[in-house]
């Protein structure tokens, strides 16, 4: 039987789970999750102000690495960790109404105080001190890794992929927001509200893009929701959910890892910063995603196979145009950086850049930005660029540290050190972005009008009264 504190969380596998599975079949909660994290997406935001997922978070730290209470048993620690729980809880309530995780959380607490016998008066948890993260395990040689000798071979992309050595590529989102593909494109691009990252058999990762500050074209990345698929015999499906100034280390059921299936250790996550820089190992897919807060933003860097990349069954030929890791950015949301006075090599035909003319009051000049990005970027290539545009657009220096991490992130995840740096941007084509973006809203209405008449010319008439 799992913890209690594992009991506590909702799945979408079955809802709430008290002291087991719930009774809903599997076939309706298959869908619960990417229904969830896509509506939780969709709308642009700054930054959710219910905070359950920091609730379930402390709770899941206050109680991790403790004995398990069996029921019936009150727990000192235990129970004091609930009447915390519950504390923060009731703390949100105001913000998080219609919120399910909150509502399955309050509901989780009580069940939990009834089986322990907890009170609902009495001490609460002391919050843990923070500790400084643990320096990252040596690479694991052959034999000595820990997945290997308690997971199937299924569950280990490079054992699977061994006959057929591997190729990995990269792709991250950091900034105003700037980003590079995984063919190497390099674009920035306005792409304001949820926007898909990437969607294949394996994973979906959705970002939401709001404006830096008010009226600003500015705009840069305050939510990022990432949905590990079912891997059957090793991973459950997982939803990971970071927001502004809430950088959880565990997925949004509580958990660190991939759930219940054998191979469970080859999904796992490692916070590297406390609130800062987490990062994810998806071994059944090859696959290592690093995110940061950095400033009030967030970024985004994933080293992924090539395989894993293009397994996009079931879409279809181009069914995937707005996948922007591997389509890039929509020519219509393309920025050129040109007007801003940058060096050259900006993204050719793109739109203007908006924030030229309404640059923020303590907007830095162009002289004193190139100082200040020199500073941690001293190669004056298209990150250097980016940090130079995002000082001149939103006046946070704490922009130069967000393009700074996104190319040491690439430098940690990328084996080829001959194309970390980029010199030159590359637009979208003109073919692929009329393709990605569709019609605009006049020819769909001429269109439709037209289909109109021509169905209206071949009814038959109606007979004379």
């Amino acid at each position: 039987m799992r913890p209690p504190r594992e009991r506590l969380v909702v799945t979408g596998r079955a809802g709430w789970m008290g002291m087991g599975r719930g009774a809903a079949p599997a076939s309706s909660a298959l869908g619960f999750w990417p229904t969830l994290a896509f509506l939780l997406c969709s709308f642009p935001t700054a930054a959710s102000p219910c905070k359950i997922l920091k609730c379930n978070s402390d709770f899941w730290s206050a109680t991790a690495g403790g004995p398990s209470p069996a029921s019936d048993d009150p727990a000192p620690e235990f129970c004091a960790a609930l009447r915390t729980y519950a504390l923060c809880t009731r703390r949100t309530a105001r913000t998080c109404r219609g919120d399910l995780a909150y509502h399955s959380a309050v509901h989780g607490i009580e069940d939990l105080m009834g089986q322990h016998n907890c009170s609902r008066e009495g001490p609460t948890a002391p919050p843990r001190p923070r500790t400084p993260p643990a320096p990252p395990p040596a690479p694991a040689g052959p034999g000595d890794s820990q997945e290997r000798a308690d997971s199937p071979e299924v569950c280990h992309y490079e054992q699977r992929s061994a006959p057929r050595r591997a190729n990995y590529t990269h792709c991250g989102l950091f900034g105003d927001p700037h980003l590079r593909t995984f063919t190497d494109r390099f674009q920035t691009c306005k792409v304001q509200g949820a926007w898909p990252l990437i969607d294949n058999n394996y994973l979906n990762v959705q970002v939401t893009n709001t404006p830096v500050l008010p009226g600003s074209a500015a705009t840069a990345t305050s939510k990022l929701t990432i949905i590990f698929k079912n891997f059957p015999e090793c991973v459950d499906q997982k939803v990971y959910q970071a927001e502004m100034d809430e950088l959880p280390a565990a997925f949004a059921d509580g958990s660190r890892n991939g759930g219940d299936q054998h191979g469970a250790n080859s999904l796992r996550i490692t916070e590297k910063v406390s609130g800062r820089h987490v990062e994810i190992q998806a071994r059944y897919i090859g696959t290592t995603i690093v995110v940061r807060q950095v400033g009030r933003y967030l970024t985004f860097a994933v080293r992924m196979p090539e395989e894993v990349v293009r397994a996009e069954e079931g879409h279809g030929a181009g069914g995937q145009g707005l996948y922007l890791c591997l389509r890039g950015c929509p020519r219509s949301q393309q920025i050129d950086v040109r007007p801003l006075g940058g060096p050259p090599g900006a993204e050719a035909g793109s739109a203007p850049a908006p924030a030229a003319a309404a640059a923020p009051p303590d907007a830095f000049p162009y002289e004193a930005a190139a100082a200040k990005c020199k500073e941690r970027l001293p190669v004056e290539d298209l990150y250097y660029q980016a940090c130079v545009f995002d000082l001149l657009t939103t006046g946070d220096a704490n922009f130069t540290l967000a393009a700074y991490y996104a190319l040491e992130d690439l430098r940690m995840l990328r084996s080829d050190k001959g194309k970390l740096h980029l010199y030159g941007r590359t637009p979208e084509p003109p073919g692929r972005a009329a393709a990605a973006t569709g019609p605009g809203p006049a020819p769909r209405l001429l269109l439709g009008g037209l289909l109109l008449l021509g169905l209206l010319s071949v009814l038959p008439e109606a007979p004379a009264a």
